[in-house]
């Protein structure tokens, strides 16, 4: 996940890992240890790296998530970053972080048992029985208005999950599915990535937002939303067709919201 353009590159070890078992998008980077996979891939991103590069790492030592928070990641978790590099505006690439989200969900639903409840939370988190197990976060580069190169950074909980955390979390191990591996959950999401990513380039943002509203997290339901200047209160209506959430917060009155947090849901 991402970290301060300060914070020094610091890793142990770098190899490029047999490739055989991934598709041929990608092109896999292993780390032992690295400050941020998002910081090493974006400055592989400047340095001209493909699009499909594939950053790993076994743990991170600055690891941050969204706003500047910090990512929990001892060994045992997934910690990795994507490098894309699709020719679109630079407003279109917060769909992406929905395609990673569904990427990620479909490779979870493969790991967990068949009856875990698995949910995409507004606006990049995967929920388990309404804890968070996966978080998503984008860092990009520009040139005017078209996107340059675009950073996936995925952080998935596999063997544990922080405790002290605003929003209750859990494992995958946590959750039922003790058999999981990071190297199985690393391959069913570059499988999933790819099909997803497929479907988005050749039909664009509608079958991914379906799929999103199909497992939304309190959909149709009461919610708290913490913008930068404001706490809002309301129903979860809808996604909107950029990827923007439809509050409506009483009296017909609807927000259309780019960038905030769901603090709290209310599932009835």
């Amino acid at each position: 996940m991402g970290v301060s353009a300060l914070a020094p590159r610091i890793f142990l070890k770098k190899r490029m890992e047999d490739l055989s078992q991934l598709d041929e998008l990608y092109h896999l980077i292993s780390l032992d240890v690295v400050d941020s996979t998002n910081e090493e891939a974006a400055r592989l991103a400047r340095e001209g790296a493909p699009a499909g590069t594939l950053v790993w790492a076994k743990s991170q030592l600055g690891g941050k998530g969204r706003r500047g928070r910090e990512w929990i990641s001892p060994g045992g978790n997934l910690y990795m970053s994507l490098i894309l590099r699709p020719n679109i505006l630079l407003t279109q690439a917060p769909q992406l972080s929905f395609v990673a989200a569904v990427a990620v969900f479909n490779a979870l639903c493969f790991t967990l048992p068949q009856t875990a409840k698995i949910h995409m939370k507004w606006p990049n988190d995967i929920l388990v029985e309404g804890k968070k197990i996966a978080g998503i976060l984008l860092e990009s580069s520009a040139q005017g208005d078209m996107l340059e190169w675009l950073v996936v950074g995925i952080g998935v909980n596999v063997a544990s999950s922080p405790g002290k955390v605003s929003f209750p979390s859990t494992s995958l191990h946590e959750s039922g599915a003790t058999h999981a591996s990071v190297e199985g959950v690393l391959k069913h999401f570059t499988d999933s990535f790819k099909r997803v990513m497929e479907e988005w380039s050749g039909e664009g943002f509608a079958p991914v937002r379906k799929r999103w509203l199909e497992f939304a997290w309190c959909l149709g339901e009461k919610i708290e939303v913490k913008t930068e200047q404001e706490l809002l209160q309301g129903r979860f209506a809808d996604l909107d067709e950029s990827g923007a959430l439809v509050l409506e917060t009483g009296k017909g009155e609807k927000r259309v919201l780019t960038a905030a947090d769901v603090i709290m849901g209310f599932p009835t």
